[in-house]
């Protein structure tokens, strides 16, 4: 099973989608003529609009919070570190350029995921790729194969691994024993999933500014008191990303490393592409009341995950002296030491905390998008639902406890299959998306109020409910 699955995350992980999510990001960020660029502001509106008069769903910014909650994991404090280590600072440059592809790429998917929504049997919306793919491109037997490996992947085995980082970070920094780390992380899941998806937007809602804040609130201390050499970082930067000068001097590969550690950490942390955040966008009740406005919500989460949040990690480390090429510090570790040099003996605490908090999230996202998946499946009533949940405890449990090496790869080859059925679907359906935005942009540029009513788009009939698409 290890050849296979190690054979797996190689096609995919090594081929399919490193070039795969960047073409496709390429792709969408020419189709749609830089929309996440030229209309950032609209980003902003979209968060910031209420839900109006239906409740059937969760506010945009609840939206963006539990996709930030997802998004913003172990990967925002290790993987800058592991990327810093293995690329130098030069990386930092190209998971800024991935970021910026892949807010179009968010933006396209989660589009699709709430035009395709549909209620469910307690009238709450539902949605996500699988169904846009069996709606939109009538391939439900695709969007099962993808609702299984959502499952897999996010559900259940990823949230091993972060409950495995939390265990680690607590016992390293408090002693802790990590089974009853688990245990602990345990019973406060619980607390929030079996609440369902509105307890877990409102937790977010309520956790995620808070984390995400407190942390860029350190950076920027560490920022501000060393101001003279910011510049220096930023050349630093910038230079490593292009073999100038010595910058890349002592980093394995120089341009090359740093270009594929920079690609492949910024991938893994914002998960554009990925068909995991469409998941929660499809269950927001949007402001405009039109399936692109989702879309614009969850292109700034791309933004808050990489440009800020990574920023963040990457200022921190670089601004401290602590990367050193061949020291063999790298990941938590790395981020530590320069976290003790910005804010003294409080810094190992401090990232430990914040690896919790950016782990525990994690589960709680993760699980909100592998109720979608069950539904889809069909099996995603009380009952369906109380084991999806009892499983994914004993699987936090389970995995803070003992190494979660080989699942981990499992899921990874899981995610592969998932990404790769996503964009296939998302190309399929681009023409969808490039007419759903020209729609909106010409309504705002009318000086309306952008709304997409099922008639406007009677093609569809069939495919997207007039229920949800009728204008109230």
């Amino acid at each position: 099973m290890d050849t296979i699955i190690d054979f797996l995350n190689t096609i995919f992980w090594g081929y399919v989608l490193i070039y795969g999510l960047l073409a496709v990001g390429i792709y969408f960020t020419v189709r749609l003529r830089l929309v996440q660029i030229i209309h950032f502001p609209e980003m902003i509106r979209s968060v910031m609009g209420a839900s109006e008069s239906d409740h059937a769903g969760i506010t945009p910014f609840q939206a963006l919070c539990t996709s930030l909650a997802s998004r913003v994991g172990t990967g925002n404090i290790a993987g800058v570190a592991v990327a810093l280590y293995l690329g130098g600072p030069g990386a930092i440059f190209w998971m800024w350029i991935v970021a910026g592809l892949g807010m179009a790429t968010a933006f396209a998917e989660s589009t699709l995921a709430q035009l395709y929504k549909i209620k469910d049997e307690e009238g709450h919306y539902r949605g996500g790729p699988a169904f846009y793919i069996a709606r939109g491109l009538k391939a439900p037997w695709a969007g099962a194969v993808f609702s299984v490996c959502l499952i897999l992947s996010f559900g259940l085995v990823f949230n091993a691994v972060q409950a495995n980082s939390i265990a680690d970070a607590m016992e390293g920094a408090f002693g802790m024993p990590k089974l009853t780390s688990g245990m602990i992380l345990a019973a406060m899941t619980g607390v929030i999933i079996f609440g369902g998806i509105a307890t877990i937007a409102r937790v977010a809602e309520i956790v995620v500014p808070f984390m995400a804040v407190g942390y860029l609130g350190v950076a920027l201390f560490a920022v501000f008191m060393n101001l003279s050499e910011v510049p220096a970082v930023f050349g630093l930067i910038f230079e490593s990303a292009f073999g100038f000068g010595s910058a890349a001097g002592g980093v394995a590969g120089s341009v090359a490393a740093a270009m594929l550690n920079g690609v492949k950490r910024g991938l893994f942390s914002n998960e554009a592409g990925m068909g995991s955040a469409p998941n929660i966008a499809a269950v927001a009740t949007p402001d405009p009341h039109h399936p692109v406005s989702q879309g614009f919500v969850q292109s700034l989460g791309v933004f808050i995950d990489t440009i800020l949040i990574c920023t963040a990690t990457a200022l921190l480390i670089l601004l401290s002296g602590a990367l050193v090429p061949g020291s063999g510090l790298t990941g938590t570790q790395l981020t530590q030491a320069a976290m003790s040099h910005h804010i003294g003996w409080v810094g190992p605490y401090f990232v430990a905390v914040a690896i919790f908090f950016f782990a525990f999230t994690s589960i709680i996202g993760n699980y909100s998008y592998a109720e979608n998946a069950l539904v889809y499946l069909g099996v995603g009533g009380r009952s369906g639902r109380a084991v999806l949940r009892l499983a994914v405890l004993a699987m936090v449990v389970w995995g803070a406890y003992e190494s979660v090496a080989t699942v981990f790869n499992a899921a990874d080859a899981s995610m592969g299959l998932m990404a790769t059925v996503n964009l296939i679907a998302i190309v399929l359906l681009s023409g969808l998306v490039a007419r759903l935005t020209r729609d909106y942009l010409e309504q705002r540029r009318a000086g309306k109020k952008p709304r997409f009513t099922a008639s406007s788009m009677p093609d569809l009939a069939g495919q997207i409910d007039p229920d949800i698409w009728s204008r109230p």
